[in-house]
């Protein structure tokens, strides 16, 4: 019988070394992070706290220092090619259209160009965006080029999607259309997801789960919260609502502090 948790990572180290031989750095210390197949977790903590690394760490795309990464069961070695990964920064071509962008991934595993096409094509079409395939990045507003990078990723059909802050830089209007979007395209297949954001709100109105990560060095998980909001949710109106406000008062209780110890540890680095 398969593993239940898509992703696990377990007792997690990250230590990086200075540059010119000063001493190294701890980003992440005995961390143990599970997501659940259909499950949709947010990260929360401070910045700088490790959260991108802890991301990275579930990619693939970095080794830990200690610890181990588990995919359905089967440890990580290499490439995490089950997972799907929307970055924080624009990841499209300048020079290729928004369905060439699309289709990239779906090339890049052998998929023939004409299969490749229409099913970029259905993406653009599932994100708003049919009709668009042939503008290019700079041709495209924000809120689009974000719906591109989320076909991008989608259209190669992760088991797991990794999510890093992805709608920080949109306006708040928009951001809340993607998040609506996302919640309506996670639903239809429920992926396992891991995102990782700033914003509690998003957090609590996007997940069934959130872990609050302490302030950095060695970041750790100091909470964990169920969230029993029922769904489909709209994320404008459930926070309106009392059992958000109740979830987001417990949450940023635990949060608060962290995000203070972080800001004070900015200050002394910035001294």
């Amino acid at each position: 019988m398969g593993s239940p948790h898509a992703l696990e990572l377990l007792g997690i180290t990250c230590t990086f070394a200075a540059p010119g031989g000063g001493p190294s750095y701890t980003a992440v210390a005995d961390t143990t992070l599970r997501v659940a197949a259909g499950e949709f977790v947010s990260v929360v903590g401070p910045t700088g706290c490790g959260k991108s690394t802890l991301l990275n760490v579930g990619a693939g795309l970095l080794v830990p220092s200690a610890g181990e990464v588990r995919v359905f069961g089967e440890p990580l070695r290499g490439l995490n090619r089950r997972a799907g990964y929307m970055f924080q920064t624009e990841a499209l071509l300048p020079w290729r259209s928004a369905l060439d962008n699309v289709m990239l991934g779906l090339q890049y595993r052998g998929v023939p160009d004409a299969q490749a096409r229409a099913q970029a094509q259905d993406w653009l079409a599932r994100v708003g965006l049919a009709g668009f395939g042939d503008r290019y990045p700079h041709q495209l507003s924000g809120g689009m080029r974000k719906r591109t990078a989320l076909a991008q990723t989608l259209a190669l059909d992760p088991d797991i999607i990794l999510m890093d802050e992805p709608f920080s830089a949109l306006d708040i209007q928009t951001r809340q259309l993607m998040e609506d979007e996302v919640l309506e395209l996670w639903a239809a297949k429920k992926k396992a997801v891991l995102f990782i954001t700033h914003d509690l709100d998003e957090a609590i109105a996007m997940s069934d789960r959130v872990v609050v990560l302490s302030a950095g060095p060695a970041t750790r998980p100091m909470g964990e919260f169920s969230i029993d909001l029922a769904r489909p949710r709209n994320v404008a109106e459930v926070r309106s609502t009392p059992r958000f406000i109740e979830l987001h008062t417990q949450i940023w209780d635990v949060l608060r502090e962290e995000v203070l110890k972080g800001y004070q540890q900015q200050l002394k680095r910035a001294a």
